[in-house]
């Protein structure tokens, strides 16, 4: 048997170009809240403050529990806490 890579909302998505769409479309509508907007402008000032928007370094400001924040690889940050299949 091969193996299959990508997760199970991929390969529903691969065979499911309707519902794709739908995906797409709200959360196309989801960006443009300006909760959202706000919040992206937010991570975006901490990241000018701390040097690295832009810059090519491959790191990512972290978000501690208790609010603070740190340096970290972009892999790392992003990978956490992700739900496993």
């Amino acid at each position: 048997m091969a193996q299959q890579s990508g997760s199970a909302s991929a390969a529903y998505y691969a065979g499911n170009r309707r519902a794709l769409l739908v995906k797409r479309r709200y959360q196309a509508d989801y960006n443009r809240k300006d909760k959202e907007v706000k919040r992206r402008v937010a991570l975006k000032r901490i990241n000018r403050q701390k040097g690295t928007y832009g810059n090519g370094d491959g790191k990512d400001v972290s978000h501690r529990k208790d609010g603070t924040t740190f340096m970290e690889k972009a892999s790392k940050n992003r990978a956490r806490n992700r739900s496993r299949a």
